[in-house]
């Protein structure tokens, strides 16, 4: 991904809320599995990591990213911004 893509993203991401929320329980299989498919409807999501859950938002991010084939678009405090082009219904044309 370029820079001017990841700003692209970086912008559409500004206006969307946070789907999911990450706590305590920290990443889960089903959190993971409900993560990518949000991503191959939506193709872009953000994602709220909770002051109680004790990991670190970019290695959250990292391995989110690693688990759902998709890319950290950014992460700002405890809010994670993914990106995965979607197969069947392409939305952002980069």
């Amino acid at each position: 991904m370029t820079t001017k893509q990841r700003a692209y993203l970086k912008g559409l991401a500004m206006n969307i809320e946070p789907i999911f929320q990450i706590g305590k329980s920290s990443l889960s299989p089903e959190l993971t599995k409900a993560v990518s498919e949000a991503l191959e409807a939506r193709e872009l999501i953000k994602i709220s990591v909770l002051n109680n859950c004790m990991d670190d938002p970019r290695e959250l991010a990292q391995m989110l990213a690693e688990r759902t084939n998709s890319q950290v678009v950014q992460v700002i405090g405890k809010k994670i911004v993914l990106y995965k082009e979607s197969k069947t219904k392409k939305k952002i044309e980069l």
